[in-house]
């Protein structure tokens, strides 16, 4: 018996030392594709499921409970040859709110027109410190642009480390390969992968971070412990949001910002007196203004 107690601590041990970080689910579809394998996708599938959820990304220690949960869906929109691919990525990473059941989505990025060389069974490489091919690189970027937000929420500035590896990726990538692609300072998105992680890392950008730990740490992990403050602390930081929004114009962070929490701020402002559903809405037409309208059950 104390034998098996002993080697029970020795495996949850080791297991609470090398769990991974990341907890995704992955979903590559390809409606349109009518002539190439379907295998071909679902192993893509699996590969890039295992990618995820069996590398070790950071040296900090992961339980299982800890870790990130999130969505990559993919949509094969076009085939180019067999072996190259359109496609729309849309990210998502969602984090736990303390003291309830309720999770939180931290991250809602959408990429899309991305071009991806795949080769059934070929395999998909942590990308972190040298360029292997434009699939492993964009990936590994993913899980960097993940561990970064998630680290921002409870830290301030706690995704520094992680931001910084994600623009060391693209500094990575054979310039012959950026253009056009996302990866270089050329392109009008403002969604871009480079303009996003020098958005993230531009020190304008300080106040913006700093309220993502607010917003969560501070606000929605106390709401079920005193709605009304945490509610003040959450117009601070959205405040702060889009006071960066005025300082820092077009910035594609903002718009992801309003992309992940469009739904929850107003859901938690309809029980907020008028005056801060007010302000709480003339600031999120101010940096959303394309959804305007589903700002109206605050107005």
């Amino acid at each position: 018996m104390k034998y098996l107690l002993s080697l029970l601590i020795i495996i949850t041990s080791v297991f609470k030392l090398t769990a991974q970080e990341l907890n995704l689910t992955v979903k590559v579809i390809a409606p349109r594709i009518t002539t190439a394998d379907p295998k071909v996708f679902q192993t893509l599938e699996q590969e890039i499921f295992n990618f995820y959820n069996n590398t070790k990304w950071t040296e900090d220690e992961f339980e299982t409970l800890e870790k990130i949960e999130g969505n990559i869906n993919i949509t094969i929109k076009e085939e180019v040859t067999p072996t190259v691919f359109k496609a729309d990525f849309s990210v998502q990473a969602i984090r736990p709110v303390f003291n309830s059941n309720y999770k939180t989505q931290i991250l809602n990025y959408v990429d899309n027109g991305v071009t991806i060389t795949y080769r059934e069974l070929q395999p998909i490489q942590n990308s972190f410190n040298n360029y292997i091919d434009p699939l492993s690189s964009l990936l590994t970027f993913y899980s960097y642009l993940i561990l970064g937000y998630d680290y921002d929420t409870y830290a301030p500035f706690g995704g520094d480390d992680h931001f910084k590896t994600a623009r060391g990726i693209i500094s990575n990538i054979p310039q012959s390969l950026t253009n056009g692609t996302g990866w270089d300072n050329k392109t009008t998105d403002n969604k871009s992968r480079f303009k996003i992680i020098e958005d993230l890392l531009n020190p304008r950008s300080r106040p913006y971070r700093q309220a993502l730990y607010e917003y969560h740490l501070k606000s929605l992990d106390n709401m079920q412990a005193d709605a009304n403050k945490s509610r003040a602390v959450m117009t601070s930081a959205i405040t702060a949001v889009n006071q960066v929004n005025s300082a820092y114009i077009n910035s594609g962070i903002i718009q992801m910002f309003c992309d992940a929490k469009r739904k929850e701020i107003i859901e938690i402002f309809k029980g907020a007196g008028r005056g801060d559903q007010a302000k709480i809405y003339q600031m999120m037409v101010k940096m959303d203004p394309a959804r305007a309208n589903e700002y109206n059950e605050i107005k």
